[in-house]
């Protein structure tokens, strides 16, 4: 299990390189300390480990652990410079460690003197130095070893790890920030931003779930938080960023970019009534995210396709009558078909142009109007003439008049017309 922690922190803090190989160093005495050669690397914000083992001379009872930090020059750290005490804790330790150091293995007995720095920053940088307090033969008695492991603080380089699945328009979901480095030191404090086009930071403060801890082994720990909302479109290419901030002002952030499954509805656009002669030129616009693959079809009165061109413009010139019908534009978004309908009319030009015979206009005109009239001269003349002759009780009186044998001065009249 030992190993186990060490090779996961070690992992996590990124301290090691090449050159931190370790070293067993020994007295005469037999007093031996195995520690990192080199300097152990590590960055503001997280942890560092100290690997380190010792054994003791014969007769030697380890009871207690002490580490020191004090300049590399001072032959020997004394008890002003105490960091850490596995049995007088947080007494005579200097305030900037208290609490932050701590044994990897708390029994002493396993001669495992490894140490965890939490919540890192620039002063953390420098030498330290280990001393074994215990009894030996029934009197008490310690050691400090002369061999010490040396620590350097660097910026902080590691960013957050944040996880976002494919978002759709419409349907909830949850965005997650894991903070970086694996340590159970101070639990840092994560937020989340939204981030304008023009720069512009604006925190979120609803939907945020508390910062959970996941315990990984025995003293690593990783710390994340969670985000929960509903993807519009107007969140597609917006971004987000989620920021930690660790004990003592550092922080960390990374920003992603959103794209959201989303898609509008599908318009067209362009001149519906034509002339024969002029151009169809039709536009079909969808937006969407991924894009759309746009076609053109125009169907005949039996509903068959008679035309497609996978274009999101239609452009046909000198149309005709038979240009006129239904034109439909099909969106296909992500296998699914989207459908939008025009209907295209195409009318003659029934206006003659007569620029060239304006001077005989007026003589067909007038030639109509006479002939007009003589023929309302003609129907009124056989309207009158028929009306005349349809008198059927004048004409049997003239009859019987004719046939009688003795005539008057009032028939003959009549007889001689």
């Amino acid at each position: 299990m030992i190993l186990l922690i060490w090779a996961t922190l070690l992992l996590s803090v990124r301290g090691s390189s090449a050159e931190t190989a370790e070293k067993q160093h020994c007295d005469y005495r037999g007093y031996c300390v195995t520690l990192t050669e080199g300097e152990l690397t590590a960055e503001a914000g997280l942890c560092v480990v100290i690997p380190c083992s010792f054994t003791t001379a014969y007769g030697f009872t380890p009871q207690s652990i002490v580490w020191y930090k004090c300049e590399q020059s001072t032959q020997q750290c004394d008890d002003s410079d105490m960091i850490f005490h596995s049995k007088k804790y947080n007494q005579n330790v200097q305030p900037g460690f208290r609490r932050r150091v701590s044994l990897l293995e708390p029994d002493v007995s396993q001669n495992n003197c490894s140490i965890r720095i939490n919540n890192l920053s620039d002063s953390d940088s420098g030498s330290y130095q280990l001393r074994v307090n215990g009894d030996r033969f029934g009197r008490p008695d310690g050691y400090t070893f002369s061999q010490r492991a040396t620590v350097s603080v660097t910026d902080l380089t590691q960013k957050p790890s944040v996880m976002i699945p494919p978002l759709t328009e419409g349907k909830q979901t949850t965005l997650t920030c894991t903070a970086p480095g694996l340590c159970s030191g101070s639990r840092p404090k994560i937020s989340w931003m939204w981030r304008e086009a023009g720069g512009n930071d604006s925190y979120i403060t609803e939907n945020i779930a508390v910062v959970k801890t996941e315990n990984l082994t025995a003293g690593t720990k990783r710390y994340r938080s969670t985000l929960d909302f509903s993807p519009s479109a107007e969140h597609h290419g917006t971004n987000i960023t989620c920021k930690v901030s660790f004990n003592g002002g550092t922080t960390t952030e990374k920003t992603l970019t959103l794209n959201v499954n989303y898609v509008k509805k599908v318009q067209i656009s362009g001149n519906r009534n034509l002339k024969k002669g002029e151009t169809l030129n039709l536009t079909c616009s969808v937006e969407s995210f991924p894009p759309s693959f746009v076609a053109w079809t125009k169907r005949n009165c039996m509903g068959s396709l008679i035309r497609n061109r996978r274009s999101s413009t239609l452009v046909i010139p000198d149309v005709r009558a038979e240009h006129s019908g239904q034109y439909v534009c099909e969106a296909m978004y992500m296998e699914r078909p989207l459908l939008s309908y025009v209907n295209i009319t195409v009318s003659l030009d029934l206006v003659i142009n007569c620029g060239s015979c304006r001077p005989v206009l007026p003589w067909v005109v007038a030639g109509v109007s006479l002939s007009v009239h003589v023929l309302v001269i003609i129907l009124i003349s056989c309207l009158w003439n028929s009306r005349k002759k349809v008198k059927p009780n004048q004409e049997d009186r003239t009859y019987m008049s004719l046939q009688r044998t003795d005539t008057s001065s009032e028939y003959e009249v009549i007889a001689q017309c």
